[in-house]
């Protein structure tokens, strides 16, 4: 075999690169997503309205491009197919965003987006009970998910129950035009917290269903413009039961504009199909384990242009969470490299592909070629 071209390499490592890239540019969107919600949301935008534009708006985008795009390799939508849909729609746009947003709210997008790090252990204790995910308690990296899942709880039970003093960073002003005169994050700080646990409850409990659903529909731009515009008239409906005054559906050239705009293309159209698109090669624990990264970017921008206050609870178990998160990567990602005994096909698995290069010929190989080699240098004399 002849050596591989560099640009041939570079192809290849780009190819083994492209899901943490893609899972970081996420978290990049998902952190802007944090602070322009929470600035349209202290400026009294209603979160039911603005679930309904983000969710309209990301259907609009996606439309066209799954028309085109996906026309030739879009299966044929089923009931199965039809009732999961509907359920992700009821997960992620009405129950994830509706409870993500009023904690928010209530607390702050640095403390929401860091509690959401509980994201990837809930997940993986969800796959666990639905056998998405196996566990061989001997093996050390099943050890790391596992005691990983458990200190992750443990920063999220810390971020709740503990608060702390203040800790005042640097580049922090000392007022910000964001911030209202009466602080709710001090009264309402646990019902916040509780309402951004369940959101990353049914956040976790989407990915897990996500990852089934693209299994029986691998189309993933037609997957997330369905799930967008299900979740856009799941949450008009709600928004119409919950909300009675004409004037909170009007937007303009403000935040109110910018926030369905950027959560609607971003947040939940692009990251619906990014989201497929990685699942289908390295599963939803792995999806779900890049939100430190957002927290980090949440927590610099939150403090800087929102004037957030961190207190030392939410440091302590921020760092707890990551740590814990940590473990379960890595575990992950041995899973994702560590060589699987091939099954056979009579047994209904799937033949893995063969990671070893040593190849081992047969005695009966090497009986035939030794005998052909025989017959070359010395053939057989005519009668």
């Amino acid at each position: 075999m002849g050596e591989e071209t560099p640009c041939g390499m570079m192809q290849l490592g780009f190819k083994k690169a492209k899901p943490y890239l893609l899972m970081v540019g996420l978290q990049c969107g998902a952190a802007g997503m944090y602070i322009i919600s929470e600035v349209t949301l202290k400026q009294g935008m209603s979160r039911f309205v603005l679930i309904v534009y983000r969710n309209a708006i990301a259907a609009l985008t996606i439309a066209p491009f799954a028309f085109f795009l996906e026309r030739k390799i879009r299966p044929k939508m089923t009931v199965s197919i039809f009732i999961k849909i509907m359920a992700l729609a009821i997960l992620e746009p009405i129950l994830d965003q509706n409870l993500t947003y009023l904690g928010m709210n209530l607390t702050s997008a640095s403390f929401a987006s860091a509690i959401m790090n509980a994201v990837p252990a809930v997940t993986f204790v969800l796959a666990l009970i639905l056998r998405l995910e196996t566990v061989k308690i001997r093996e050390v990296r099943s050890q790391a998910k596992v005691i990983g899942t458990l200190v992750t709880f443990a920063g999220a039970l810390v971020m709740t129950m503990y608060k702390g003093p203040i800790i005042n960073l640097i580049w922090s002003p000392k007022t910000s035009h964001f911030v209202n005169s009466d602080d709710s994050s001090g009264k309402h700080w646990l019902t916040g917290t509780l309402l951004i646990l369940v959101g990353c409850a049914a956040w976790s409990s989407f990915f897990i269903l996500q990852s089934i659903t693209v299994k029986k529909y691998p189309a993933e731009l037609s997957l997330a413009f369905w799930i967008c515009l299900m979740g856009a008239i799941f949450s008009t409906a709600l928004t119409l039961v919950a909300e009675h005054h004409p004037g909170i559906w009007a937007i303009g050239w403000d935040s109110r504009l910018l926030a369905p705009v950027y959560t609607g293309v971003i947040s939940s159209g692009i990251t619906y199909y990014v989201q497929g698109l990685v699942m289908k090669t390295r599963g939803p624990v792995f999806v779900t384990a890049f939100n430190p990264l957002c927290m980090i970017i949440v927590a610099v921008l939150g403090s800087i242009i929102l004037a957030e206050k961190l207190h030392l609870g939410s440091i302590i178990g921020a760092i707890v969470i990551a740590v814990g998160l940590y473990g379960v990567v890595w575990g992950k990602s041995k899973d994702h490299i560590a060589p699987l005994p091939l099954t056979d096909e009579k047994d209904g698995g799937q033949e893995l592909p063969i990671t070893t290069t040593t190849i081992t010929i047969p005695a009966v190989a090497r009986n035939n070629n030794h005998k052909l080699a025989e017959d070359f240098h010395d053939p057989p004399k005519t009668p």
